[in-house]
């Protein structure tokens, strides 16, 4: 399967101005206006709960852009040290910390200044003091080996141009018997045998979106497996409508086939993926 062809930098960029300004207006993922970001369909509420949420400043959950709750699927427990990778605004930052309690530790890596600005404000209406946001990027974490439990993330590891490197930094800084539990895009399947090339339907597809750079469920084992993770399972969440796909990138899809569009419907896949760190 095709992956990122452009300039790994320049996707980078592009994806920094993208969050950037999205953060910046503040509409989250569940507002009608929010078309291109990573989960326009459900809605927050949906995908945590009121509860969880009510626990929470009110405007944190206005600035999501996750597709899933790595909350519920990583089980955290108090005194874990969790590493979330591509915080954004700091929302599942927060509900893990609230998780792991006063003796557990949070982590938030995020490499857009605009998010970090925003997360930080948000860890301080919560008045959470065992949270950290730090800044860079996934395929290089700025933490030591074996320095944390569990790591989450919400629809982030499909935007990096290089998710096995993503993956082997993410398996170096867990500590033996730690875990990884995320939520992202997955191919159900793959996009060969179609009307038109794997290339034209990525390129057709915004990547900003979470949707062109989105792995395969194969591809996602593969690289888990060759990053030196073990008890790999991938768990469909949603699949994405027609309407949920043309929301991404309308332009370039009307420009597909109708066919091909019907045949898309269905394979791209809100999931959870979990993994876990062989024990010593």
């Amino acid at each position: 399967m095709t992956q990122a062809t452009q300039d790994p930098n320049a996707l980078k960029e592009m994806l920094r101005e993208h969050y950037g300004s999205r953060i910046q207006s503040a509409s989250g993922c569940c507002n009608a206006s929010s078309s291109g970001s990573c989960c326009d369909t459900p809605t927050e509420v949906a995908l945590y709960g009121a509860d969880a949420l009510a626990a929470l400043p009110t405007d944190v959950n206005t600035t999501s852009f996750g597709c899933g709750n790595p909350i519920a699927l990583a089980s955290l427990t108090p005194g874990e040290v969790v590493l979330d990778l591509g915080s954004g605004g700091g929302l599942d930052v927060l509900l893990a910390a609230r998780r792991v309690g006063p003796t557990g530790y949070v982590y938030g890596l995020d490499m857009t200044d605009e998010m970090l600005a925003v997360a930080r404000r948000n860890a301080a209406k919560a008045g959470a003091s065992n949270v950290e946001f730090l800044k860079g990027d996934i395929e290089r974490i700025p933490l030591p080996d074996a320095s944390v439990d569990v790591i989450i993330s919400n629809c982030v590891i499909n935007l990096s141009p290089d998710k096995g490197e993503v993956l082997r930094e993410a398996f170096r800084v867990l500590r033996p018997g730690g875990r990884l539990a995320v939520s992202d895009i997955v191919v159900d399947g793959d996009l060969d045998g179609l009307p038109v090339s794997e290339i034209q339907i990525r390129a057709a597809l915004n990547w900003a979106g979470c949707i062109a750079g989105a792995l395969t469920s194969a591809q996602y084992r593969r690289l888990l497996a060759d990053a030196g993770f073990a008890r790999v399972e991938i768990d469909i969440r949603q699949r994405y409508t027609a309407a949920d796909l043309l929301a991404y990138a309308p332009d370039a899809l009307a420009a597909l086939p109708a066919a091909v569009v019907d045949e898309l419907v269905g394979r791209f896949t809100s999931s959870s993926v979990t993994a876990w760190k062989p024990a010593e």
